[in-house]
């Protein structure tokens, strides 16, 4: 028995005057998330100290905002969210001089993803029934699919969540704690998974799972995406002549892209949460998977699109929450392992194997489709790490 904490997330239905508060907070965590980056930056030119999220927060407060009235706007939005950007440049300026990312980018009205968080704070807060949630500062919001997120009620407890925007449709993402879960004990062998461009994953059982990308519902859709980009660039370069065209249509042709942006993605998640659930309920003992190089691959002009479509660290991402959920072990071989070019039959390595080679063809007398072979020996890998 043990207590866990699950995302939900899910399309909510917000009054007009709730629209207008969640975008107005959501620009402010921008301001103040370009101004800490920016404020940062000027204090490196000139020499002085580095400024942690904390101090910043305490001169936002207690020294800039009262030297300027006309910033006091900061402070009519919910103070947690405000908190929380500053928190988040922190964190990316953090990662930045550990050299696990580059330099922290400034967030750009209507490209970056900015969400409005919250937090309970007190047991008022953070209310959830059948068809609405109490959100801070919001009050009660209409949730479109009712009965997902789990009830007060039902003894489960909303810890925090995010409000975002997408495509002009907004959601909402909560960290629910589940109180005493029964995890069984999964006494079943455990599967080895070779993700791929061909095919999305390779299992070692057999099971192959196409690649979605290839359907003829994407392929559809990449089309019209294709045409709405291009009405788009002209209307771009209509404005920059001095033409006619007016901005709000400039604004109309860019939501549509966005909705078909955001389609295509969901249907891509919708894909990889069936394939995790599809796996998982088999009651695996471990799954071991390949520690890919996603940024190299994507540095290949050629493979990056189609890398990119796939969503891997998405995938590792949703199949190692599933794995705690189900008590599965989720092993993760060495990038450098050859799965691929290793004989599963005898264990020799074949040196000369090319990516084009889509049958392994062993000396042994050993043939086996590539991925079938790379799965089988993820699965019999012995030297790993648990994700």
């Amino acid at each position: 028995m043990k207590r866990l904490l699950k995302s939900f997330k899910t399309e909510i239905n917000p009054t007009e005057e709730q629209k207008a508060r969640i975008r107005r907070t959501i620009g402010t965590c921008r301001y103040v998330y370009n101004f800490y980056l920016g404020h940062n930056k000027a204090l490196h030119d000139n020499g002085k100290k580095f400024m942690t999220g904390k101090s910043f927060s305490l001169w936002l407060n207690n020294e800039y905002i009262p030297d300027n009235p006309d910033k006091t706007w900061i402070r009519e939005v919910y103070s947690k969210a405000v908190k929380k950007s500053i928190e988040d440049g922190c964190t990316a300026f953090t990662r930045f001089f550990k050299h696990q990312s580059d330099f922290p980018k400034f967030k750009k009205k209507g490209k970056s993803d900015v969400k409005m968080y919250f937090v309970r704070n007190n047991p008022k807060d953070c209310q959830c029934e059948r068809h609405r949630l109490k959100i801070p500062t919001l009050g009660w919001v209409r949730i479109k699919e009712k009965g997902y997120i789990p009830t007060t009620r039902d003894g489960y407890m909303i810890r925090s969540g995010t409000v975002s925007v997408k495509a002009g449709r907004f959601y909402v993402s909560v960290l629910v704690e589940i109180p005493d879960v029964n995890i069984d004990n999964n006494s079943n062998e455990g599967i080895g998974i070779d993700l791929g461009l061909k095919d999305f994953a390779i299992i070692s059982n057999g099971k192959t799972y196409r690649n979605i990308n290839k359907s003829a519902g994407l392929k559809k859709l990449e089309k019209q995406l294709i045409r709405e980009q291009r009405s788009l660039s002209r209307k771009y370069e209509n404005l920059k002549k001095g033409e006619s065209t007016q901005r709000a249509n400039i604004q109309k042709q860019k939501l549509k892209v966005q909705k078909l942006h955001h389609k295509m993605d969901n249907i891509r998640t919708d894909y990889i949460n069936k394939t995790i659930a599809e796996i998982v309920k088999t009651k695996l003992s471990y799954i071991t998977i390949e520690d890919l190089n996603v940024k190299g691959m994507m540095k290949n002009r050629c493979l990056s699109k189609a890398v990119a479509s796939q969503k891997f660290y998405e995938f590792r991402t949703r199949l190692k929450a599933k794995c705690d959920e189900n008590g599965i072990e989720l092993r993760v071989a060495d990038r450098f392992y050859p799965s691929s070019k290793t004989c599963h039959h005898c264990g020799s390595v074949r040196k000369n194997l090319k990516l084009s080679d889509r049958i392994y063809r062993c000396e042994c007398g050993y043939v086996a489709d590539r991925d079938l072979n790379a799965a089988l020996n993820l699965k019999d890998a012995k030297t790993y790490k648990i994700a």
